[in-house]
């Protein structure tokens, strides 16, 4: 029988906020990668540990980073 885990994962907290970050930079490609997954997909609130302001905010810059071919649309 396997143990079901119970308890409160910590809660993640959000790096634009933290930083006081207002403007998310489609040419910061470093900072953009971290919230992109190996397959090239945008990684979900959930997992990224945003707020949905700074989420809206990411997603549309990573867009407009792909579409000024910045970023690729996919990973190797």
């Amino acid at each position: 029988m396997i143990p079901k885990r119970r308890g409160r994962r910590k809660k993640k907290v959000c790096v634009f906020c933290q930083e006081k970050i207002n403007h998310v930079d489609y040419k910061d490609v470093p900072k953009l990668k971290r919230y992109i997954s190996e397959r090239g997909k945008i990684l979900p609130r959930r997992i990224s540990g945003n707020c949905a302001k700074h989420q809206r905010k990411l997603t549309v810059s990573i867009k407009q980073s792909r579409h000024m071919a910045l970023m690729a649309f996919t990973q190797e």
